[in-house]
């Protein structure tokens, strides 16, 4: 007897059918798309582009979107953003405006943050990443680093901070929760809070000694505490 697929198996369908696409793409294209951890990020917030098209409006805003994914990828911030008028595209701009109540809508503001980072245009990042609604697990978690990565540019280590805390509590797992943790410290020392720094990297140090952040948590916590 065959198993009827639940509205989730549907689903988690879709991101493995988007994710197998944008691997693809990207290996393809590794020399377009940007390195370090931000081309982490990016890759990251890439697949978090799956949704159900339920409407009209929902499938042109995945239209255009589609078409303004490959300037991103490329490198392209500008036509990304504003899209081209020769080929008649829109940019992540006009989607988030014109689409604002759609899934791609919301993603939209994601890219765009993306895209304004890349291009040095901080205080623009910031306004499009705090209107993006992050989804709920692992995928949600890249968004939120990259918010807190944005403040840390714009020297607001305190909220910075709240954003890497707020990412490692998104998803618990062993890479991306020590990751933000430590980040979060960071920030934290650098906003003259100390010993919450100390609280997490404490945190680092007794649930995730497998982790890459472990040996780094170990030197920063004795610099601190003065028993290095």
């Amino acid at each position: 007897m065959s198993k009827k697929l639940s509205k989730e198996d549907l689903e988690q369908d879709i991101l493995i059918e988007y994710s197998s696409r944008f691997m693809h793409f990207y290996n393809q294209n590794k020399a377009a798309v940007i390195g370090g951890g931000l081309g982490i990020i990016l890759a990251i917030g890439l697949v978090i582009g799956y949704f159900v098209y339920t409407s009209q409006m929902e499938q042109e805003a995945q239209i255009h979107l589609g078409m303004a994914e490959q300037a991103l990828l490329l490198g392209n911030f500008e036509q990304a953003l504003y899209g081209d008028d020769g080929e008649l595209t829109l940019g992540f701009v006009q989607i988030a405006r014109n689409y604002g109540r759609t899934d791609a809508g919301n993603l939209a503001n994601y890219y765009a943050a993306v895209s304004e980072y890349e291009l040095g245009n901080y205080e623009e990042a910031l306004t499009y990443i705090e209107r993006f609604s992050p989804p709920r697990g692992i995928l949600g978690v890249a968004p939120i680093s990259l918010h807190g990565i944005i403040l840390l540019d714009l020297e607001q280590y305190d909220e910075a901070a709240r954003q890497f805390e707020r990412a490692a509590e998104w998803d618990e797992n062993n890479s991306t929760t020590p990751y933000n943790l430590f980040e979060a410290a960071e920030a934290h020392i650098e906003a003259g809070n100390n010993q919450r720094a100390i609280e997490l990297l404490d945190r680092i140090l007794i649930e995730f000694p497998n982790s890459q952040q472990f040996s780094r948590a170990q030197r920063l916590q004795s610099m601190l505490t003065g028993t290095g």
